[in-house]
């Protein structure tokens, strides 16, 4: 255990987030530095349960009270090896997970959690800083082609495990550059890309081959990926967004959430001066109030948007826990995001009715209309339609499921009731050596079942290949998550 009174004397601190006339001036990650004594005191709170259900709030099994008590100790080399022994990413998680394992933490029960995410992101940037984090290509080859299609976390975790036991692993991206949401998605802001290029450096030297630019299917069929390859592992995502039946959806200036975010990564890889889709000089309604409308959010901010407004059906969620959302699940109460902290109006329980065009067919504003839960579904509040300005509108609805075009089509897999990729305990799809991992067979989900179901399925993987069970299996594919 970490320190027998850390729980009772220590009380919760986390980094304080850089001013937000400062922030906004560039795309850089929003947190101050976390002095590392402060850290450690921060790990000395957890309590080394007797259950530790932080256990079952990650996916990925981390050994949390592990590494809290190594980080407390000063042991942070061995905290490290600790942590990337469940998490091939930490850094990827440590900034970007919304940390379901603080959620069920035992102290939260009735006191703050423990700061794991912050202690998971500390331990991983020392461990960068300290030269610790190196290669591990594989002692032998087995002579075994691995295809991964799909270069997110799900894909890259299934890759990095299948070429450090030994297999010759290709990933596949259709996107320019490797990384899937983690390059072309996720501001800067929220997580900063020299920690994805960093990885990925690691991962060329440890002997996995990255293809950018192949849009499989079409570049490469289905038929020659099969040929070419002894085992494929589908981790391309739920990249189907889901869309708004609303009068004027074909108004110039209403754009899914995708079709606006790459812009401003590719702006801050150099590729472009100024983005197509921008939100400079605009009044922007962002449809949706989960992470992706609070990227649009902050992304909107930092490229000069005149107003912005932040649009949700479902009501104002409760500050605190209630009986319906009971501890150690995750709750769904009000949170505010560093982009929410930015500015912007929030408004809940509201309906958009139609969106305005003017002449030339450009959006020129919308029509909204609060709502409530009726018996079939949520019903319009009479008296209460009004007009908002808006010249970009951005849907944050999330996603309904992969795409269903030429590779699964073509592969045949089968698909479950939900519309994803069906596959056995053994993360396989209906397809003999076609496997599938992360949002692709799961639906849209978290970055850490993403690892979580890469790793697994890296294990069915090389179980097929070779009969051996050396590979983690974290997860049943079956599991459903409590986040």
């Amino acid at each position: 255990m970490a320190d027998p009174k850390g729980f009772m004397t220590t009380p919760r601190e986390t980094p304080v987030r850089r001013p937000v006339d400062l922030r906004l001036m560039d795309w850089n990650e929003v947190y101050e530095d976390f002095p590392r004594a402060t850290l450690e005191k921060q790990a000395g709170r957890c309590m080394n349960c007797g259950i530790p259900f932080c256990h079952q709030g990650c996916p990925l099994g981390n050994l949390i009270p592990e590494w809290n008590d190594l980080v407390w100790r000063h042991d942070w080399r061995e905290a490290i090896e600790r942590l990337h022994a469940t998490n091939n990413f930490p850094e990827f998680t440590g900034t970007l997970c919304p940390a379901p394992c603080e959620a069920a933490c035992v102290l939260a029960i009735n006191d703050d959690a423990v700061t794991i995410k912050q202690v998971e992101i500390e331990i991983i940037d020392r461990a960068w800083d300290e030269g610790w984090v190196a290669p591990q290509p594989p002692r032998t080859k087995t002579g075994k082609k691995v295809a991964v299609v799909g270069s997110g976390p799900a894909g890259l975790a299934a890759a990095q495990q299948l070429t450090r036991v030994g297999h010759d692993v290709v990933v596949f991206e259709r996107a320019d550059r490797i990384g899937g949401l983690l390059r072309y998605g996720i501001p800067e802001f929220k997580m900063e890309k020299k920690r994805l290029d960093r990885r990925l450096e690691q991962m060329v030297a440890e002997g996995t081959h990255f293809r950018a630019s192949v849009d499989v299917g079409t570049d490469v069929t289905a038929e020659q990926l099969c040929a070419d390859f002894d085992a494929v592992v589908l981790s391309g995502g739920a990249t189907a967004w889901r869309d708004i039946p609303a009068d004027g959806r074909d108004a110039e200036g209403v754009y899914q959430a995708m079709e606006f975010l790459p812009w401003a990564n590719h702006v801050q890889q150099g590729d472009i001066d100024a983005p197509e889709i921008t939100a400079e000089g605009k009044d922007v309604v962002i449809i949706g109030g989960g992470d992706t409308g609070a990227d649009c959010l902050g992304t909107s901010h930092r490229q000069g948007a005149r107003s912005i407004t932040q649009l949700e059906i479902m009501p104002t969620p409760p500050e605190h826990r209630t009986e319906n959302m009971p501890w150690p699940t995750y709750p769904m109460v009000y949170r505010v995001s560093s982009a929410h902290e930015e500015g912007g109006d929030r408004i809940f329980s509201v309906n958009t009715t139609e969106f305005v065009k003017d002449a030339d067919g450009k959006l020129a504003g919308m029509k909204i209309v609060e709502v409530k839960r009726g018996d079939n579904g949520f019903e319009p509040v009479d008296g209460t339609e009004r007009d908002l300005p808006a010249q970009l509108v951005l849907l944050a609805m999330g996603f309904v499921g992969p795409e269903k075009g030429a590779l699964l089509n073509d592969l045949a897999v089968d698909l479950d009731e939900r519309g994803n990729v069906a596959r056995d305990e053994q993360y396989m799809s209906s397809v003999d050596g076609v496997f599938v991992a992360g949002d692709m067979g799961r639906g849209q989900s978290l970055i850490v079942w993403a690892i979580a179901e890469g790793r697994a399925a890296a294990a069915g993987v090389d179980r097929y290949l070779t009969g051996r069970d050396v590979l983690p299996r974290p997860i049943e594919p079956t599991d459903r998550p409590i986040a």
